[in-house]
């Protein structure tokens, strides 16, 4: 254990060494959404009142603005059992996409969807059964993944603790992969899930911005933009939980260039090669609509070896790298 804390030591001091001091124009957070709520059981501490108002519903965003920034801003969205570290520092000390879209010219800006890291969540309903004011039947379905199970889930390998020959993820840096891990209140929201549209109203609010999404958000900037497509420039769906009905409505996914992305062993892995079948199957639609939809699995362009958190793997800034070309491509040469 002394050994490996070592190791990841020196290689976060040499991850940090190599880089070029970076020079911002900006820095901040700020919320977007919430809602106030009146509640008689915010706690069951007797040091503190049970009745008082609560904002809830609101989502955490945080950015950063490079020095006079020309390209379009990039919203980065984690997914489930996450947060917005998930975009950050990698688990072995490398430098996370947040940072590396800054240092390619792009205003960034990573949030953490509601309930989840700094966007708090509401604890009434638990209080109230607590408090015997609710049957324990109606407490609230909130779980977190355990680390086994999320093992499968990610791919890192068939079932914990195989692996898959060739796989990217650091596991010597696993231990520091768990702590990112997170209680997940999605089934206690209401629907659609407030997050989406907080998308909606940010991209509104930045003018313009492309939504990188993840896993189980990887639905969220599509249901953003069947609420309104203005500020949505592209989207771009990580391995997402599922696409859009290709016999559904697809008019507002006709308005932006759209990149749904998986990495790889999808074929390995019963949860995820039906979804890609779907968003397959949605991205033929959209194109015969005269949308402008890619599917892209990445052994396919030779990119072998990705997880689930290919923003994570080792050669993430590798596809980093790819991702902003897709973009410079499909993106902003529309602003040109």
């Amino acid at each position: 254990m002394i050994a490996r804390m070592f190791f990841l030591s020196v290689l976060l001091l040499a991850t940090h060494a190599a880089a070029e001091p970076l020079t911002i124009e900006g820095q901040g957070s700020f919320f977007v959404g919430g809602r106030n709520v009146k509640s008689e059981t915010l706690s069951t501490l007797p040091a503190y009142a049970p009745s008082g108002t609560i904002t809830v519903d609101q989502m955490y965003v945080h950015y950063q603005i490079p020095v006079a920034a020309k390209r379009l801003a990039v919203t980065l969205i984690h997914g489930c059992c996450l947060t917005g570290k998930t975009w950050e520092t990698t688990p072995d000390g490398r430098m996370g996409w947040d940072e590396y879209f800054v240092r390619k010219g792009h205003p960034t800006y990573v949030v953490d969807q509601v309930s989840r890291g700094r966007s708090a969540a509401d604890p009434s309903l638990i209080n109230s059964v607590r408090l015997g004011k609710t049957p324990p039947d109606k407490t609230p379905p909130i779980f977190s993944a355990g680390q086994e199970a999320a093992w499968a889930i990610f791919r890192f390998g068939p079932e914990y603790p195989k692996v898959f020959l060739g796989m990217q993820f650091p596991l010597e840096a696993q231990d520091e992969f768990w702590k990112q891990m997170v209680v997940d209140w999605n089934a206690t929201l209401p629907s659609p899930n407030p997050t989406v549209p907080a998308l909606s109203q940010l991209a509104i609010k930045l003018g313009g911005t492309i939504l990188i999404s993840h896993s189980a958000s990887g639905q969220f900037p599509f249901q953003a933009a069947a609420i309104d497509t203005k500020g949505i420039a592209g989207i771009v769906s990580i391995e997402p939980g599922g696409c859009p009905a290709p016999a559904g409505d697809l008019a507002p996914y006709l308005k932006m260039p759209i990149l749904v992305l998986f990495g790889d062993y999808v074929d390995l892995a019963p949860r995820w090669a039906p979804r890609l079948k779907l968003c397959r199957e949605f991205a033929e639609a959209a194109r015969k609509a005269g949308g402008k939809v890619e599917t892209v699995v990445l052994p396919e362009l030779g990119i072998k070896g990705n997880s689930h958190m290919l923003m994570q793997d080792r050669n993430s800034l590798k596809i980093a790298d790819w991702l902003l070309a897709w973009i410079d491509k499909n993106v902003e040469a529309q602003r040109r």
